[in-house]
């Protein structure tokens, strides 16, 4: 009996171990997964956060481009190295670009508040810059520095770097394009200039050094408040950042010499220290037939001194003005989706809303001659905001341009766009005769031997075609070719000494409007 009961219990015992164990193994129950849901409030692409009530969107494009014809990504041969468009300069430039962007929003009491960030990682060919005179000594160069408009990271320039990563084996640039917030109406950050046409550069185009208007496609930091009065109509009050985009310069002409006249430059830069953000309004009107958009700018020009140190005294500030027309005309009759969009801009003061940062404003473009005694032709100009000399207040410069772009669609995968751009510039009475001479004077270029005639009124013009081949969705193949005419007032000959980093020979010049012509072919992956 004691056997029998030790044997019971002993099995009990064991069962129940077993039992234990084996319950030990069974799965317990998992915590409710927080699966990512779509957010229709906002349209495709967006999400919730998981556990916010915040939706986000990422966004962005991968893009290779091949420019050809150009030391740049983004100007035709303008000046400098490019300028003198012989060995030293590059024949084409690549780019591969990574654009990404997020954007949230959050429904609140007080309406939507979205932030939006955009930023690219780029690899650009380097620059070929010349380092010495008669040697050969040059080099690919990513010189850390600024561009012609005095912007920096948006790429290789014309006739410098723009950072010091252009052309390194495995470098490359960070840019940050846009960073703001929006709440209640205010736009708080870097964003697109109030004052552009909704298509800022871009009426029809892939090519970025448009004249004829406004611009700001890589961001500019404001403080903006937009009222939307329903039926498609707003208007907008921003204070926008000048340093960056706005200041075509402000030059003391008692600095002028022939060297620099012959490079792009009527003299010493003094822009001195910001004093107030450039103030801008605008009235959109928004509808299924286009859009109809007036813009108005004020500008700063606030210089430094006449010389190295205070005692030299400095001119008064002078503000500047600007004004834009903008105008999109949609449905039209050619075809389904297809596109006008054109517009106008005149500036007393504030040039770069015609001359835009990307196109700058500065040329020196040599070519061939067929003048007898001539080594070459050249070609110059420069849109600055004012001029001054030593003494005197600040003379503001005065441009008027546009710019256009009709574009067709021949199918669901191709379609074709004819653009044009045209600015002008003209100086007033201080600058020309301080550069030309007037009432019995003689101005530093004017007098010189040979030039019989002397005027610093130019203007540029352009004209372009773009095609573009879509095979599928949010895949784009497109060659732009575009042709730029400097029209300057300049006439005769002048004998020059060159910048070394042109390797141009001491020589006698023309003095000749000059062309020239770019190819861009790019392939674009947008996601």
């Amino acid at each position: 009996m004691k056997f029998t009961k030790t044997l019971l219990l002993g099995t009990a015992a064991g069962l129940m171990a077993a039992s234990s164990a084996f319950a030990a193994d069974l799965p317990v129950k998992a915590k409710a997964v927080e699966y990512v849901k779509i957010c229709s409030l906002y349209g495709a692409g967006f999400y919730y956060i998981p556990g916010t009530d915040t939706c986000i969107k990422l966004g962005g494009y991968l893009r290779a481009d091949a420019n050809l014809n150009t030391n740049s990504d983004y100007n035709p041969n303008q000046s400098g190295t490019a300028g003198a468009r012989n060995r030293l300069a590059n024949y084409y430039t690549f780019r591969a670009r990574e654009d990404l962007n997020i954007d949230t929003r959050t429904a609140t009491e007080y309406g939507v508040v979205r932030t939006y960030f955009d930023a690219v990682f780029t690899w650009t060919t380097g620059n070929y810059t010349p380092t010495g005179s008669g040697t050969g000594a040059t080099q690919y160069s990513g010189t850390l520095g600024l561009n012609a408009a005095g912007t920096g990271l948006v790429g290789s320039n014309g006739s410098g770097a723009v950072n010091s990563t252009d052309g390194n084996t495995s470098g490359g640039g960070l840019g940050v394009y846009y960073a703001f917030i929006q709440f209640a109406g205010f736009t708080m950050g870097k964003a697109v200039s109030q004052f552009d046409a909704p298509w800022t550069n871009y009426p029809g185009n892939n090519v970025d050094n448009l004249v004829g208007g406004s611009g700001t496609v890589t961001g500019v930091t404001q403080f903006t408040y937009t009222a939307d009065f329903g039926q498609g109509i707003t208007a907008a009050f921003s204070a926008e950042d000048a340093t960056q985009y706005y200041q075509a310069g402000n030059l003391n002409m008692t600095g002028a010499t022939t060297a620099g006249i012959l490079g792009g430059s009527y003299g010493t830069n003094a822009i001195g220290g910001s004093r107030s953000p450039n103030l801008v309004a605008q009235v959109r009107v928004d509808q299924a037939w286009g859009l109809f958009q007036a813009s108005v700018a004020a500008h700063d020009n606030h210089v430094g001194y006449y010389g190295a140190s205070e005692v030299t005294g400095h001119p008064d500030d002078k503000w500047g003005w600007a004004v834009q027309l903008a105008l999109s005309i949609k449905n039209i009759p050619t075809g389904a989706g297809d596109v006008i969009n054109i517009q106008g801009v005149y500036t007393d003061g504030a040039t770069r809303y015609n001359f835009q940062n990307l196109s700058g404003s500065s040329y020196a473009l040599y070519g061939s001659s067929g003048l007898a005694g001539a080594y070459g032709s050249v070609g110059f100009a420069n849109a600055p905001d004012t001029v001054f000399v030593t003494g005197s207040s600040q003379e503001t410069v005065k441009t008027w341009g546009f710019r256009g772009a009709y574009t067709h669609n021949w199918d669901a995968f191709w379609n074709t766009a004819l653009y044009g751009a045209y600015a002008q510039a003209q100086f007033g009475t201080l600058a020309k005769t301080t550069l030309c001479g007037a009432g019995g004077a003689a101005g530093v270029f004017g007098s010189l031997a040979g030039v019989t005639g002397c005027n610093p009124d130019f203007a540029i013009g352009q004209l372009g075609i773009i095609t573009r081949w879509t095979p599928v969705k949010n895949l784009t193949f497109s060659a732009d070719l575009s042709w730029t005419h400097l029209d300057q007032k300049y006439s005769g000959t002048v004998a020059a000494s060159p910048n070394v980093i042109t390797a141009k020979p001491t020589a006698v010049y023309e003095l000749k409007d000059q062309d020239t012509l770019s190819l861009l072919l790019r392939a674009q992956r947008n996601w």
